[in-house]
């Protein structure tokens, strides 16, 4: 008589100020563009779920909002508050740094975790920038002894440098249970998010200063039907002279991002794709918390 087979799966967050890799690190882990990254902070504003599956075990990895330490607008609380209802019902915490790097941000980011009773596993990422490995230890050993962390591991989630021991740690710790999600899964979000999250990525890295953050992408229509894909997109700003900023002289940046936006959906959708942008104008919605909901934050 065979044994049954046992499986292991569960649940992992990564939390961290913005801008330490929590997106590309999971991106790197699942092996799939998960998560849009730029070099920019705050380019999370979901909570994004990234499936990894291997025979007997399956982890959901948890991509949240950066921790803002100011919350001055509805945005930005929406975003903390997103990033901290995310751990619920989690197994595992990976608390993100960046190797060389200690901030105030992250204290108050590892502030919010002090009460948290699942296993801390402490991330040091970003290992490749430092060109002094000698510096990496004394680093790692200060950082380690501000709480009792499960683990710490330094990675470069850039070079998929030494992330098999985030598997290692993590996965061992998965409770025995079924599967969460298909194995064919790679993430929770449909079409339509990754659609308007790919125009959002764009926006954000050609349009300059604070714009990128003070807009949000609406999917209004989403046809799958024939042999391409319809989908028309609003891109909400909150000030009139923000709109010309996108449409740029003679339309020609809304343009350039529909193009690159296009490109990159006819790559991970498989298919051919007509985009269309509009451009509209709700003012200072980042400031009003019933439009940041209203916006699908």
């Amino acid at each position: 008589m065979t044994e049954p087979v046992t499986s292991h799966a569960g649940m992992v967050a990564l939390v961290g100020r913005p801008n330490v890799g929590k997106s590309t690190l999971v991106n790197a882990l699942v092996g799939e563009k998960v998560s849009i990254v730029t070099p920019k902070p705050q380019t999370t504003r979901h909570r994004i779920i990234g499936v990894l599956s291997e025979p007997g075990l399956q982890i959901a990895l948890v991509d949240t909002p950066g921790l803002h330490t100011s919350a001055k607008s509805a945005l930005n609380r929406v975003l903390n508050e997103t990033a901290m209802s995310s751990l619920s019902g989690i197994d595992v915490v990976l608390f993100l740094i960046e190797a060389g790097q200690w901030r105030s941000e992250d204290e108050a980011a590892l502030a919010r975790l002090e009460k948290l009773r699942m296993p801390v596993g402490l991330v040091i990422n970003k290992v490749d920038r430092v060109p002094d490995k000698t510096e990496l230890l004394p680093f790692i050993q200060e950082v380690s002894s501000k709480r009792e962390f499960a683990f710490v591991a330094p990675v470069s989630a850039k070079k998929h440098k030494n992330l098999d021991s985030i598997l290692r740690e993590c996965g061992s710790r998965m409770p025995e249970g079924p599967f969460l999600f298909p194995e064919d899964e790679y993430t929770d979000r449909n079409l339509r998010f990754i659609a308007a999250e790919t125009v959002r990525e764009k926006l954000t890295l050609y349009l300059q200063q604070e714009l990128p953050y003070s807009a949000a992408v609406e999917i209004e229509r989403f046809e799958t039907g024939g042999e391409q894909i319809e989908i028309h997109a609003c891109i909400w700003v909150s000030r009139e002279n923000h709109k010309a900023i996108v449409i740029g002289k003679g339309g020609l940046m809304l343009r350039k991002i529909g193009r690159a936006a296009r490109l990159d959906l006819v790559e991970r959708l498989d298919h051919r794709v007509d985009l269309r942008l509009w451009v509209k104008v709700r003012e200072n919605w980042i400031d009003s918390e019933a439009s940041v909901r209203d916006l699908g934050h």
